[in-house]
């Protein structure tokens, strides 16, 4: 059982004993169930579960198909259960919950019969409604849609269809609700974070968000993977809370994972930008701390609890993490990993449940104006919009990678109009500040030339064909090189990959949660034979709210934000990138598919010899860049 604060066990005695009522047959109906709900829900109790316990009148739906598969059944905590609409495309179910809670993440238990499309929804009076995740492509199963760093304040969800997968109605298993009411303005000593907005400047993934910091609860062994902030593998990492007004503040308690901070600062701020340091532990606590090294199967977390010398005022806390724990992995060899957070409680008078989370930013007004192009047609490459790339130089070895990228026109020149990257092999004669190198290729791209911030951007392109060779077009996060963000934490965006097989490529984005073989991508194949090796057009429209990919003007990959930050992690694309191409032999991504081993790893001798015998190259015939204006 979860540990508790002794406010929040008397909260789940409360529950205990109202459900016990409930059982001996004691009904609730109207504002006295109302009230019921709102005071038994614990923090990491299914909120629409409470509500239906409490008053199985708070759930409704436009329809069912029969009297086994009624509204009540998704919320009944029973697996084996279900809801099922009547057989239309914009039937809906909805829950009252009793009283305007911050609403944390919504889970979705579909049987066979799933949407394709609907929306989630939150309403404070059951009439006005505004939408917090949508879903354009869905493909059923279980789906957690977390809500942060969306406002998502209410006191009735609902989910309306707007297209079945089947011919059948939607049908649920289990609709579940987490989230709590947000802390009031006290003048009472009380914890004014408790369901508040809560930030970090980076968190793992959509189920490590900041915003479980002010969800009210823990686990009592202060170990079990639930309900946490988890940074990054960074020092430089930071979780914050708006109590919504200026507030007078005298303790700070931190419920720490086995991942807590050996160093940090505790600090405060009126405006969200200026801040002062309240605490910092002192030199022998800290070394204390730095001595606890265990194994992460032997370690555990923390409970710190740091009462001011003098009491402080502001609207804003934070911890500033300033050095991570160590841990023996393997022993005596140790490592650290980001800072682990179950929960973050200020304790004073003020504040107020007037604080939110700002508003996402919209779609960009203007038309598109090209504001980057290269059409290629100089005798040489131009230097005043592209930068050449050399291993051991601007970048290390990447991805297992077998070429090194070097400036010379054997490997980056322009023909007839088109930029050509071309590889060569000779066998351990190509030595860089790396390594040395049995084939060189070449790799350009637009930073410190032109760096931007949301447009289109396109290509017409000819790709080689072969196992193991990596042509892309792609964007990377301007900011990559700076220590304190690097990648993935800095995005990356592939507009086009291509690992040696002729009938298709590959889009994908990168970020914190979900880099590398976890990324958002898509793999387009060609129709009516179509090859790489003949002219295509590659494209992404990048804009506040979303990415979208197309080949030949086809659109093949779309991600929202939205979809993006509910389900896997933290929206990175909102800062400049800037364009690469490059034409890569070997490595990871290839080698996933072909399997090759040797001679090189993802590049098998039938490459080799192609490579060796010339005429390997990708062509660019033109690149441009589109902006709103």
């Amino acid at each position: 059982m979860p540990s508790r604060t002794p406010r929040t066990l008397m909260t789940a005695l409360a529950t205990l004993s109202t459900l016990s009522l409930l059982a001996a047959g004691q009904a609730f109906a109207g504002p006295a169930a109302e009230a019921a709900v709102a005071a038994v829900a614990a923090w990491d109790a299914d909120q629409a579960a409470a509500a239906y316990t409490a008053n199985p009148a708070a759930v409704t739906a436009s329809g069912s198909e029969n009297a086994g598969t009624a509204p009540g059944l998704a919320f009944d905590g029973n697996a084996a259960t279900r809801w099922s609409s009547q057989f239309a495309d914009d039937a809906w179910i909805r829950v009252d919950l009793g009283s305007t809670l911050r609403i944390d993440r919504v889970v979705l238990d579909w049987e066979a019969a799933y949407g394709k499309r609907y929306v989630l929804e939150a309403s404070k009076n059951g009439t006005d409604w505004t939408p917090f995740y949508t879903e354009t492509a869905g493909t059923g199963g279980s789906v957690t849609a977390h809500t942060y760093p969306q406002e998502v304040t209410g006191r009735y969800v609902r989910l309306r269809g707007v297209e079945r997968a089947t011919p059948y109605g939607y049908s649920l298993f289990a609709f579940k609700i987490y989230g709590g009411e947000p802390a009031q303005a006290s003048t009472t000593r009380t914890n004014l974070a408790l369901n508040h907005p809560a930030y970090s400047n980076l968190y793992q993934h959509a189920g490590n968000s900041p915003a479980f910091v002010t969800d009210g609860g823990w686990p009592a062994d202060l170990k079990a993977d639930q309900t946490r902030w988890s940074s990054d593998w960074n020092a430089n990492r930071w979780v914050s809370v708006d109590l919504g007004a200026t507030s007078t503040i005298n303790t700070v308690d931190l419920y720490w994972e086995a991942a807590y901070a050996v160093d940090y600062q505790l600090q405060v701020s009126d405006d969200n930008v200026n801040w002062r340091t309240v605490y910092q532990p002192s030199a022998a606590e800290v070394a204390a701390r730095r001595a606890d090294v265990k194994s992460p199967a032997d370690a555990v977390g923390r409970h710190d609890t740091v009462t001011l010398p003098t009491p402080t005022t502001g609207r804003y806390v934070r911890m500033l993490g300033k050095e991570r724990r160590s841990f023996y992995n393997p022993a005596p060899a140790t490592a650290q990993f980001g800072y682990s957070l179950y929960e973050f409680q200020v304790w004073g008078t003020g504040g107020s449940a007037a604080a939110a989370y700002p508003a996402l930013p919209g779609e960009q007004s203007g038309t598109y104006q090209t504001t980057f192009f290269d059409d290629f047609l100089g005798t040489s490459l131009d230097r005043s919009k592209w930068r050449v790339v050399r291993t051991g130089y601007e970048m290390g070895p990447v991805n297992g990678e077998s070429q090194a990228y070097v400036d010379s026109t054997n490997n980056i020149a322009t023909q007839n109009g088109s930029l050509l990257l071309k590889s060569r092999y000779c066998n351990d004669c190509t030595s860089t500040p790396a390594g040395t190198y049995d084939f060189t290729s070449g790799r350009v791209d637009t930073n410190t030339k032109f760096d931007f911030t949301y447009g289109k951007v396109s290509a017409r392109i000819k790709l080689p064909v072969g196992d193991g060779f990596w042509p892309a077009f792609w964007l990377l996060g301007s900011n990559v090189d700076d220590p304190s963000v690097s990648w993935p934490a800095s995005g990356e965006t592939d507009i086009m990959e291509n690992v040696g097989y002729a009938d298709w490529t590959s889009t994908a984005l990168h970020g914190p949660g979900y880099s590398a073989d976890g990324n958002i991508g898509a793999r387009q194949i060609f129709p009516a034979g179509g090859r790489v090796d003949a002219w295509h057009n590659y494209a992404v429209e990048w804009t506040p709210t979303g990415m979208r990919f197309y080949v030949d003007d086809v659109l093949v990959q779309e991600t929202t934000r939205n979809k993006l930050e509910s389900t896997r992690g933290q929206w990175v694309f909102n800062h400049n990138q800037y364009v690469i191409l490059n034409l890569a032999l070997g490595g990871a991504y290839p080698a996933g598919w072909n399997q090759v081993t040797t001679p090189y790893w993802g590049l098998p001798q039938s490459s080799v010899d192609k490579v060796a015998a010339g005429g390997v190259q990708a062509e660019i015939d033109w690149v441009r860049v589109e902006q709103k204006r």
